[in-house]
């Protein structure tokens, strides 16, 4: 098996069709279809459907596709590598809108500093979502609030970051004081996500846990449109505390929740280790390295900071991440 077979083989998927395939390859149709029957010849396998109206892949066949295209990616990291002559590649990271509020940049600015030869493509979208790309493996590695058992990740906890009430300033039934508790602001209009944001499912099950339903107003899937319907004052919202990094300092009105099991766990969730690429593992590094610096620094406000090796380190840090620095 060559690496040219797995050329033809992805573009043909992608085409859905030999034809348009061959054209985009600048091979004639006979020639592009008897490299892919050889292809099937070598593998003893079906790995196309063939029709009049072009070609899609049988199971054996999607399977072959996406490990073909990991192939392939890590073959063209490896020739980049060398011809740099230092640790080169792309990776695809993926985080939630709360996450790369405060993740983000930093993470782009120390994969810069240690791996400037890095190609970094990050993707911001609901962590449902998230999960899917992970497991179309669309994505190396992200940022997610849950594993999913099922599926075949490599999976390292990070930390647990507090969730806040966040509301603006002189709406009634506020919280006085700068914590407060899930009972005591369940008669609140609440704006959240939809039941696709780990976020709400979260919030859901604390309320339901104590047996009180959260009287929600409106959902919105995209924090900086939240955070502007809160700001109009007649609905608070729960977040955490990573969503906090793009709030100004008395921009809202915000109160810690201290119910002691209601926290995000954040998780860095990646593929198996022997299908990441070098470049990769290394993002993997410093996104964990980045992560923890973030909270050791205090300015991602957690309740627990997991060690490195997944070992749980407990870690309190109470401060508020409005106060300036």
């Amino acid at each position: 098996m060559e690496l040219r077979q797995l050329r033809y083989f992805v573009r043909v998927v992608e085409a859905g069709s030999i034809g348009r395939a061959a054209m985009s390859l600048g091979m004639v149709t006979s020639a592009l279809s008897q490299q892919i029957s050889r292809l099937e010849g070598e593998l003893a396998t079906r790995l196309l459907q063939r029709s009049a109206s072009g070609v899609v892949p049988t199971d054996a066949g999607l399977a072959f596709f996406r490990q073909a295209q990991l192939a392939l990616r890590h073959a063209d990291d490896a020739v980049h590598a060398a011809q740099q002559a230092r640790l080169a590649g792309h990776v695809s990271v993926g985080l939630s809108s709360t996450t790369a509020s405060i993740l983000g940049a930093p993470f782009v600015q120390a994969m810069n500093q240690r791996y400037p030869d890095i190609r970094l493509h990050l993707v911001e979208a609901l962590s449902g979502h998230l999960a899917d790309m992970l497991n179309g493996r669309q994505l190396d590695l992200a940022v997610v609030f849950h594993a999913e058992a099922a599926r075949r990740w490599s999976v390292m906890p990070l930390l647990d970051e507090p969730l806040y009430l966040c509301a603006g300033r002189g709406m009634a039934g506020l919280p006085a004081g700068p914590t407060t508790r899930l009972e005591a602001i369940a008669g609140l209009p609440l704006v959240l996500p939809s039941g696709r944001h780990g976020l709400r499912a979260l919030v859901s099950q604390a309320f339901q846990q104590r047996g009180l339903t959260p009287r929600v107003v409106a959902e919105v899937d995209g924090l900086a449109l939240l955070m502007d319907v809160v700001q109009l004052g007649y609905a608070a919202t729960i977040q955490p505390s990573s969503a906090t990094a793009r709030i100004a300092p008395g921009q809202l009105a915000m109160a810690r929740i201290d119910d002691a099991d209601l926290f995000r766990p954040n998780l860095l969730a990646s593929l198996s280790d022997d299908e990441l690429s070098p470049a990769a593992l290394a993002a993997r590094l410093v996104l964990a390295d980045v992560s923890r610096t973030l909270a050791r620094d205090g300015r991602w406000a957690v309740t627990t900071l997991h060690a490195a090796g997944s070992e749980a380190a407990p870690f309190t840090n109470h401060e508020d991440p409005l106060t300036p620095r």
